[in-house]
């Protein structure tokens, strides 16, 4: 393995028991006087972590996260989060990277994100935004309802419920769940935001991840739902286009405001893992 020169990182040391291989990018990092070495999976598909030296491996799984819904519609749920410890033996780990959902054309369901795995860890996606009048999709965390109808659930353990739509069509979508907190309910004078994410230093770095899609709503002078902290896109209205989710943060699309637009792609997730050297 090649040694990785990563700014405020240390660098691979050559003399090091390589305990494993794989990801896009690996580097070492020191706590309190041990050293960690890092892996992170950002490429979407499946690939593997070929352990060389069995132990404890700690974790961060996040999915996709959903596309945002059609017209006046709800914000894509944000792809379920998981940390922990896993102890795993020497040999192959299959690792999965989920993709973001695509928005909803027109008057439609945004599409939910792809799961992310790790060994025996496995997160869902977050569910697609919805359109009028329907419910959002359930998921990691759910996707936010369009007017008049409640959002998608979240799953136990990875994320939270997509908000309630608004009361009428001119009324907002509702947010999509974040990782820590629900999207928030359509208003009328404005729309839903998405729920927030969790903060995580498995990197070294705090970092958020998953935060949830904000609402659209159907009116240029309504301020439509901002994404939840964590990668969440921004809702449209009938002006603004709504915003993707980020890249490799398990962030929700924003829903669109009108049926003239496309609602926003949801994030793709994301894998890390530590160990000890």
């Amino acid at each position: 393995m090649s040694p990785i020169s990563i700014p405020g990182k240390v660098t691979l040391r050559q003399q090091s028991v390589a305990w494993a291989e794989g990801g896009d990018t690996v580097y070492e990092i020191e706590i309190s006087g041990t050293v960690y070495r890092v892996h992170i999976f950002t490429t979407v598909g499946t690939s593997e972590l070929v352990v060389a030296g069995g132990g404890n491996f700690e974790y961060l799984v996040v999915a996709g996260g959903g596309g945002g819904g059609g017209s006046t519609g709800g914000g894509g749920g944000a792809g379920g989060l998981k940390t922990g410890t896993l102890s795993l033996p020497s040999g192959a780990c299959s690792v999965t990277v989920g993709n973001g959902g695509a928005g909803a054309p027109g008057a439609l369901l945004g599409s939910d994100g792809g799961s992310s795995i790790f060994s025996t860890i496995t997160t869902l996606g977050g569910g697609g935004g919805a359109n009028n009048n329907v419910n959002g999709r359930p998921g990691g965390s759910g996707g936010g309802a369009g007017w008049g109808a409640a959002g998608g659930l979240g799953t136990s353990g990875e994320g939270n419920n997509g908000g309630l739509g608004g009361a009428g069509p001119l009324f907002g979508g509702g947010g999509g769940g974040g990782a820590s907190a629900a999207g928030a309910t359509g208003q009328g004078v404005g729309t839903g935001n998405g729920g927030d994410g969790t903060v995580s230093s498995i990197t070294g770095t705090a970092i958020t991840y998953a935060g949830g899609g904000g609402g659209g709503i159907f009116a240029s002078t309504a301020t439509p739902g901002q994404g939840g902290a964590g990668g969440g896109g921004n809702g449209g209205n009938t002006t603004l286009n709504p915003t993707a989710g980020a890249a490799n943060t398990g962030g929700g699309g924003g829903g669109q405001g009108n049926n003239k637009n496309t609602g926003a792609a949801g994030g793709s997730g994301i894998v890390i893992v530590r160990y000890a050297l």
